[in-house]
């Protein structure tokens, strides 16, 4: 087999089905792996030699993102692209295929040192939204908006599961959410009475998507003033233009998720439990939110320190003279 035939026919079972911006992703991976692999080699002509080619290749290309921003007079120089990027872009897709030619399609492959090739990433950051932060998004924010960024604040759904989220998913008896992660993994979120009452004015402005945004103007069939589902693209931009518009820096929309966890680790100091919210299957995914636990630690250090100084303070102050060699007063009736 080919790889443009392998390329084609993995986009047809399982590229084109992947969700959310999934999809979009494996057809621009596909669609770059061709020229580069070349459409009539075959695929058990794949070897380590070729792949690290690609990674090669793939690492001196620039990133894509900005490239639809007005261009301003000093434009800063164009940075390459990440290892995740390369990882996410190069390397995962062109396993995921070779192994469904080998498992699933009985062709020849070749044996791949894929850990060799992988690049190593740094650890993820762990930005949180302060308080005064929200409040300026919150100022400038869209109002037909506010109750999708709430929501992201106290969940810490992720984007994409946020705008997928549907009146079907909501159990208002059992109080619990159903929702449609990463790896199209199901899961259900308790529902607490803060998210309830954020929910519940909602229920009328769409029959099936929980968050919408009001139309601005008459366009595409579309009157001022009507409820529209949230779209992934349309929630991100959204937020990002008042994060700008607040004057805040560096931080994205995936950090409210970071700001929900850590909250929730400083209110309770367990750990497990934020692994329970974000629905991480090793604790050791959840460990780069510890430095919350620190902070805690810190601050116990100190108060305990601060009390121990006070304790010593007290020994060392010499009681005064009048006081240590005072005899206790005789009372009247006693003293003739």
């Amino acid at each position: 087999m080919t790889f443009e035939t392998a390329a084609d026919l993995y986009w047809t079972e399982v590229g084109q089905h992947l969700k959310g911006g999934n999809a979009d992703g494996m057809l621009w991976s596909l669609g770059w792996l061709k020229p580069k692999i070349g459409a009539s080699r075959l695929l058990r002509d794949i070897d380590d030699r070729l792949v690290a080619e690609l990674v090669a290749a793939r690492r001196g290309e620039h990133s894509r993102s900005g490239g639809n921003r007005k261009r301003k007079k000093r434009a800063a120089p164009p940075r390459l692209v990440t290892p995740a990027t390369v990882n996410r872009t190069v390397i995962e897709p062109l396993r995921q295929l070779l192994n469904r030619a080998r498992l699933i399609w009985k062709q020849p492959v070749q044996e791949i040192a894929w850990r060799t090739h992988v690049l190593r990433e740094p650890r993820e950051r762990v930005r949180e939204m302060r308080a005064e932060e929200e409040a300026k998004i919150f100022a400038v924010l869209r109002p037909d908006y506010h109750p999708v960024l709430r929501f992201a604040l106290i969940t810490g759904l992720r984007l994409s599961e946020i705008a997928r989220l549907r009146w079907s998913d909501v159990d208002w008896g059992g109080r619990q959410i159903t929702v449609l992660g990463k790896g199209d993994k199901l899961a259900t979120i308790p529902m607490p009475p803060d998210v309830r009452e954020l929910l519940w004015p909602l229920r009328g402005d769409h029959p099936e998507a929980v968050f919408t945004y009001e139309a601005a103007r008459r366009r595409d069939g579309r009157n001022r003033g009507d409820m529209h589902p949230i779209t992934r693209s349309g929630l991100q931009i959204t937020f990002r233009r008042a994060v700008a518009k607040a004057g805040i820096t560096n931080f994205r929309f995936h950090d409210n998720r970071h700001t929900a966890a850590t909250r929730i680790l400083r209110v309770s100091g367990n750990l497990r439990l934020v692994q329970k919210l974000l629905r991480h299957e090793q604790i050791t995914t959840t460990a780069k939110y510890s430095h919350v636990l620190d902070d805690d630690v810190l601050a116990a250090m100190q108060a305990a320190a601060e009390r121990g100084r006070a304790a010593q303070d007290a020994i060392a102050t010499p009681v005064p003279a009048e006081s240590a060699t005072e005899k206790p007063a005789i009372p009247k009736s006693e003293a003739g």
